[in-house]
């Protein structure tokens, strides 16, 4: 089963994974000494980030090693992408709003 990349992104604890493969590769052991949950449910972890892409392992010798394939990112990158040209032409128009408030003299009330 191919899952999402999304899916993998949601659980902090992939996450965390996914930021120490980032920068090098680690074996299973390793990761899951930096966790307070059993090494099967690492392995969980490992096997979903696998399943999305975002994490190969590899077999040297006795121990396997996870190793980061983090191009499938780039479909969140993309995804947020939109969202954030959206947010920034919303600012830039308040701005310029804002802007134009400050220069245009407020008309005087009646009394």
């Amino acid at each position: 089963m191919r899952r999402d990349v999304f899916q993998a992104i949601a659980d902090p604890t992939r996450r965390a994974i996914i930021g120490m493969v980032a920068h090098r590769s680690l074996n299973l052991n390793t990761i899951a000494e930096h966790f307070e949950v059993s090494r099967p449910a690492i392995s969980k972890h490992i096997k979903i980030l696998t399943e999305c892409g975002l994490v190969v392992v590899r077999q040297r010798g006795r121990e396997r090693y996870c190793e980061a394939r983090l191009q499938q990112l780039r479909e969140v990158s993309d995804w947020i992408e939109q969202y954030r040209a959206f947010w920034n032409a919303k600012l830039d128009a308040l701005d310029d709003f804002l802007a134009l408030e400050q220069t245009t003299p407020s008309p005087k009330k009646k009394k």
